[in-house]
């Protein structure tokens, strides 16, 4: 079991997809995505397998959840800055998203 100590050790953020780029030396179909989390945070790259599952006008422009404090992660020679929250399977994918507009970088409590 996860305490909550533990969940608050998360920094969730709301972030704006800027770019979204194809990595072709990847084994998986992956996304480069940057994301614009405001001034606090800046703009990150994160890495997502979504690429069979999103086309990336469908995430160009879009507000998305994600991690923010996470280890970077070197995948395909590319350093991943965070993770994108999804809900689903492999073959089955919704991202999470705020149900209205919200400045980018804001906390998700």
């Amino acid at each position: 079991m996860a305490s909550i100590d533990d969940f608050q050790k998360l920094d969730l953020r709301i972030g704006r997809v800027v770019s979204v780029e194809d990595v072709e030396k990847a084994r998986k179909p992956i996304y480069k995505l940057t994301i614009e989390f405001g001034d606090e945070i800046g703009t990150r790259i994160i890495l997502a397998g979504i690429k069979n599952l999103y086309e990336k006008e469908a995430l160009l422009n879009r507000q998305i959840v994600c991690i923010v404090n996470l280890d970077p992660k070197r995948i395909a020679g590319i350093e991943s800055q965070g993770m994108i929250l999804a809900a689903g399977e492999e073959d089955r994918i919704s991202l999470l998203v705020p149900d209205k507009e919200m400045d980018n970088g804001s906390k998700i409590h």
